[in-house]
């Protein structure tokens, strides 16, 4: 099993900053992808940035400039650096990976309890 467990989200005001970081635990073999969703009251779960195994990244339009993703490997944590927060950020975010249990597992989605963040106008 893989356990991820986010922590960083909280109240701000417009302008300000957070730092949300997520950590994969388990019998993880190896984990590829790793990434930042979010999911704001009555609204589907969206994207917020990935990161892959080599380091590219990719980031929602609403984010581009402002949120940065990073990863440390050998620690299996994923980070997302959050500036300039506008009231629309505040949603409950979400740390995912895609690993495998052991060299010859299919790889796997794996999901955090989520962590909120709210952003006061």
């Amino acid at each position: 099993q893989v356990q991820l467990v986010e922590s960083g989200g909280g109240l701000v005001q417009a302008g300000g900053s957070l730092r949300l970081s997520c950590v994969a635990s388990g019998n993880i073999f190896r984990i590829s992808n790793m990434g930042w969703y979010r999911q704001a009251p009555t609204k589907q779960r969206e994207l917020v940035a990935t990161i892959t195994y080599g380091g590219s990244t990719n980031y929602a339009d609403s984010v581009k400039g402002r949120f940065t993703i990073s990863r440390d490997k050998a620690k299996n944590n994923v980070y997302l650096q959050m500036n300039s927060l506008k009231p629309e950020d505040t949603a409950v975010y979400y740390c995912s990976c895609k690993g495998r249990l052991g060299p010859w597992e299919d790889e796997s989605e794996y999901w955090g309890k989520g962590t909120q963040v709210t952003v006061s106008s």
